[in-house]
């Protein structure tokens, strides 16, 4: 187990680049299985998740070859549906989240599909029960088998029908679209995500010659057709990325310039961040952040303490609510973070309490922040990473500390990361990956 030593206290400094987004490549690669043809896929970011999924990929038969960094081309011309027996595929399809958007592609285009219960960031319940309604709206039929652990469908034949789904969920939305788009007849899908994620996929099918309508909305509407074909496609820049780097340079006074950020699909990110007092300047497609010695959380208009709260797109993405929360405790004033999709996100508060901030966790989904207006700065001390987004949440604020830090468990960083100490160090941190 691998993890990160921080010299904390030092101002960064230089131009940074968002890798592509995890989520919309965990979308995206399984959509690959939908035809024969090949799909080229650029700005893919080659992190843990992204990784894994691929030799998922590999062992149903894909063709998957590397053209250069983060460019990939998939052919899945020859599947072989008898690796969802095998144990390689049980053990590693556990291991990742984004593993049960194969049952859309595979349902559609061979009619059954088998996926052990997914895995994933342990931060509460996450049921995949819109995906199976889904399909079953579709005409599919599961079960599932308690001694693989693991999810069982099959249909003759995908229907189109019209559904409600219980929740906007993302996965959910591209796992039932990517089906529907070779179901006879068409098929309306209310209740929809439309993050940029889902629109990125809906655009990949569509040249792939799928028929979808109301891109964007929260209403698809999906003709089915009998074949779809190659295309090329690249992926966004990772919004969750560019608001860690918001983030840290307003965590250690530092003036960063994020590159190529696509910034019309940030959504209320960058406003967000100026609630919390941040200054964040749109310039050509970068944003800049000037190190700010202070920054003053606002209030609403009648003076009542400020909340920020998740919420489907174009809401704020329950992704950086960790960050916001690490980059709230050294501002002046208090805030209430709520946390409303998952009920174990804010846990790792306490870490964050040892190293000084001040912060009431009220229950499972919310906790208000105490800003110190750096009067007293983070001190350094040694905590694991429980996740993903609470591990950068982390090691933003270890970077800010005075003195060293020992994050532990960084695999859980690399999951959704691509060589991040490298990156930031170039722009002038102090990281240091030990065994």
């Amino acid at each position: 187990m691998n993890s990160f030593r921080i010299t904390g206290g030092k101002s960064l400094s230089g131009e940074i680049t968002p890798q592509g987004a995890k989520n919309e490549a965990l979308q995206i690669l399984c959509g690959c299985l939908l035809t024969s043809e090949p799909v080229i896929v650029s700005n893919v970011p080659e992190i843990k998740d992204v990784l894994n999924l691929i030799e998922i990929l590999k062992g149903l038969g894909v063709q998957v070859a590397r053209l250069e960094p983060s460019v990939f081309k998939f052919q899945a011309s020859n599947i072989d549906l008898e690796y969802m027996n095998s144990a390689d595929f049980q053990s590693k399809g556990a291991k990742i989240r984004g593993s049960v958007m194969i049952i859309g592609p595979l349902l559609a285009r061979f009619g059954k599909a088998f996926i052990p219960r997914p895995g994933g960031d342990k931060i509460g319940r996450r049921r995949i029960d819109t995906h199976l309604q889904g399909f079953e709206k579709l005409g599919a039929s599961f079960r599932f088998d308690l001694k693989k652990n693991a999810y069982i469908l099959a249909a003759e034949k995908l229907q189109s029908t019209y559904m409600l789904l219980d929740e906007a969920s993302v996965t959910g939305t591209a796992n039932i679209l990517m089906a529907a788009v070779l179901a006879h007849g068409t098929t309306t899908i209310y209740n929809a995500a439309c993050e940029p994620y889902v629109q990125q996929l809906c655009l990949m099918l569509n040249n792939m010659g799928a028929k979808i309508s109301g891109i964007s909305s929260n209403l698809l509407t999906i003709t089915g057709v009998d074949v779809l074909h190659g295309c090329s496609h690249r992926i966004l820049p990772d919004m969750i990325e560019v608001g860690s780097f918001i983030g840290l340079a307003a965590m250690t006074k530092s003036q960063i310039r994020i590159k190529d950020v696509k910034y019309e699909h940030l959504g209320i990110i960058p406003d967000s961040f100026k609630r919390l007092g941040i200054r964040v300047e749109h310039i050509e497609d970068d944003i800049l952040v000037n190190g700010q010695e202070n920054y003053t959380i606002e209030t609403f208009i009648d003076g009542s303490i400020m909340t920020i709260a998740d919420a489907p797109w174009p809401g704020l993405t329950p992704d950086l609510l960790s960050v916001f929360l690490v980059v709230a405790t050294q501002a002046k004033g208090s805030v209430l973070i709520h946390q409303k999709m998952f009920e174990s996100r804010l846990f790792f508060v306490d870490k964050l309490i040892d190293m000084g901030a001040q912060i009431i966790l009220c229950d499972p989904h919310r906790a208000t922040v105490i800003g110190i207006d750096r009067k007293y700065p983070l001190r350094g001390t040694t905590m694991t990473s429980p996740d993903i987004r609470a591990g950068v949440a982390l090691l933003i604020a270890a970077l800010s500390a005075t003195g060293t830090s020992t994050i532990h468990n960084i695999e859980q960083i690399d999951r959704g990361y691509q060589d991040i100490e490298k990156r930031l160090n170039a722009i002038g941190a102090d990281i240091e990956r030990v065994e």
